[in-house]
């Protein structure tokens, strides 16, 4: 089984992508062969600065390695040291059916909400499609809003396969429901276009501000809640602390004397821990930053291996060759 998932440079990685994105991503790493990539062709639809797209996807290895991933168990790599994808994006393109792409519902979010778009972003599900089928990626771990991008991938493979003759794999999304949608700190999405995050890494000071500041309603300690798990520190209690040590939090709240102010102080401290020793790896790589390049050249070979032998396939099919 072939594992493959991606995740964009355009900005500091926070729980909503370890939760929907990197944590089920390290967990595939041990049940079959994982293609990793950071995004960075895909960042250039909303990251104009390229100092700040050469920062951040330095950055991106860094959160991964620090929170666990294996080089050698999982081939992981930059986007754009892998040139193939962009031949097989257009490729791709030439059976995608213009309505197919105005359907996307990444797209349609951003026009309404008034975002200049440009032919990146409207031909993003292309280039996420030749991202997974040029790898012949047999699973694709993806949080929910993403689920579409992958369904239109099928849709394009099977357009192909039925054109041109069997030549992609067909593959299939994987979501993790329970953790499919991290909420911010305003209770929307987690996701840095709503500035809402909560990192991964970062400063405690800061961090701690940005806890204690997640919105509660105006309800007394005393008062019960019997809404408890509808709780924003609440949910996300539950994704950083011990079960039994969130249930006993949510039973209080549920209860009646529990005051906001402790409870989130309580989720900093499980947050802060939970990712205790993976801040201390990541310090170790960042000062050793030519191992990391190092960790994403080689899966870059490794990687190009691969998209070479299908992209060979999709031209001698298409007539190319």
């Amino acid at each position: 089984m072939r594992i493959l998932s991606g995740i964009q440079p355009s900005g500091t990685l926070h729980l909503g992508n370890y939760f929907g994105m990197m944590k089920p991503a390290l967990e595939l790493q041990e049940q079959g062969e994982a293609f990793y990539f950071i995004a960075d062709y895909h960042s250039m639809t909303s990251l104009v600065d390229p100092a700040e797209r050469r920062r951040n996807t330095l950055d991106v290895a860094l959160d991964f390695l620090a929170c666990g991933l294996d080089p050698k168990r999982t081939v992981f790599f930059r986007q754009s040291d892998v040139p193939e994808v962009t031949e097989l994006t257009w490729i791709l393109g030439t059976v995608t059916p213009m309505g197919l792409l105005e359907r996307c519902h990444s797209y349609k979010d951003k026009v309404a909400k008034g975002i200049s778009f440009n032919f990146g972003l409207f031909a993003y599900p292309v280039l996420m499609a030749a991202d997974i089928l040029i790898y012949d990626s047999n699973v694709v771990p993806v949080g929910q809003d993403q689920k579409q991008h992958v369904e239109v991938t099928r849709d394009m493979a099977i357009k192909f396969n039925e054109q041109y003759g069997e030549t992609f794999v067909v593959p299939e999304p994987q979501i993790r429901a329970e953790t499919a949608k991290v909420p911010g700190l305003d209770g929307e999405k987690m996701s840095k276009s709503y500035g809402n995050t909560i990192e991964i890494f970062g400063d405690e000071k800061a961090l701690r501000k940005k806890v204690m500041s997640i919105k509660m309603d105006s309800r007394s300690p005393q008062e019960p809640k019997p809404d408890a798990d509808q709780n924003l520190a609440i949910q996300i209690l539950k994704l950083v602390a011990p079960a039994a040590a969130a249930k006993g939090f949510e039973d209080r709240l549920r209860a009646g004397g529990l005051g906001y102010g402790d409870l989130k102080k309580a989720l900093f401290e499980h947050y802060w821990n939970h990712f205790a020793a993976a801040r201390a790896k990541r310090a170790e790589l960042a000062a050793n930053p030519d191992y990391v390049r190092g960790v994403l050249a080689d899966g870059a070979a490794r990687a190009r291996s691969v998209a070479q032998k299908v992209l060979q396939r999709a031209r001698a099919a298409s007539g190319l060759e």
